[in-house]
């Protein structure tokens, strides 16, 4: 008894400062992670990062820190941690490979959510979709589509293919086109286009509508319209004004001619 009483005092003397000082450097570690991760939630605050991205990265960053942490300790009080880190290695690339397709949209996800390519509510071109945007998660995007379909998009093409934004700028321009007759006067039906034009308040005078003879096609001689106006009110103008412009024609007598082909049927005499 007195034999493992002494071994027991042994292990205690070799042992017990190793255990306090790796106590103490535990609770001092836990408490500047604390203060590390506060301070990039603090910094990524003032650079307006996305809420959710905030929190995610700062999770990532206290478990990988309190990891370390751990291991640290670990080695301090004797504890041998090479085969450990090893083991835990090679499952992280095993993890790495299997959801490399995850981690691909992870990473999309984030660049999304950093440098903000487009954010709630804008209305976007990509992938072959359009829609408004109606959440942008860590792995996916999510389209509500004017018919009201949710379109679920993984953020790695979104990030790194071609993407049309309709809500960033605060003006668009509706192109339109309209066909008259070759009969037709071109002066009148240009004075009826502009003053329909011109009597829209939602249409900018600067820059100016722009409305010109651009095609002189087989059938009709084509007039290029182009109106600049807010992006709340495009869809607004671009149907009222083809509307507008049918009636107008219709009251002034301007033709609006329809693809036509004249046939000519020549009879052979039989020999």
């Amino acid at each position: 008894m007195e034999e493992y009483v002494n071994e027991g005092i042994s292990l205690a003397m070799a042992y017990l400062p190793k255990v306090l000082l790796a106590i103490v450097f535990l609770w001092v570690g836990l408490w500047a992670i604390k203060k590390i991760v506060g301070l990039m939630d603090l910094a990524m605050t003032k650079k307006d990062i996305e809420v959710s991205l905030r929190g995610f990265l700062c999770s990532v960053l206290g478990s990988l820190l309190k990891v370390a942490l751990v291991i640290s300790v670990a080695t301090m009080v004797g504890i041998e941690m090479t085969a450990f880190i090893a083991v835990l290695g090679a499952a992280g690339l095993a993890v790495g490979m299997a959801l490399s397709g995850t981690l691909q949209n992870f990473a999309g996800g984030v660049i999304i959510l950093l440098f903000k390519p487009y954010k709630v509510g804008d209305v976007i071109q990509a992938q072959g979709y359009t829609g408004s945007v109606s959440d942008i998660q860590i792995f996916v995007t999510v389209l509500k589509t004017p018919d009201n379909k949710t379109i679920i998009i993984p953020n790695a093409p979104l990030s790194t293919g071609s993407l049309v934004n309709f809500s960033i700028e605060k003006k668009r321009r509706v192109d339109l086109v309209f066909g008259i007759g070759y009969g037709d006067s071109i002066d009148q039906a240009r004075e009826v286009i502009l003053g329909i034009v011109n009597a829209d308040e939602r249409v900018h005078q600067d820059p100016e509508p722009f409305i010109k003879v651009g095609e002189l096609a087989d059938s009709s001689v084509n007039f290029v319209v182009r109106l600049w106006v807010n992006a709340e009110d495009y869809w607004g103008v671009h149907f009222d004004t083809i509307e507008a412009v049918k009636k107008a024609f219709d009251a002034q007598g301007v033709s609006i001619p329809f693809p036509q082909q004249d046939v000519h049927l020549h009879q052979v005499a039989n020999q």
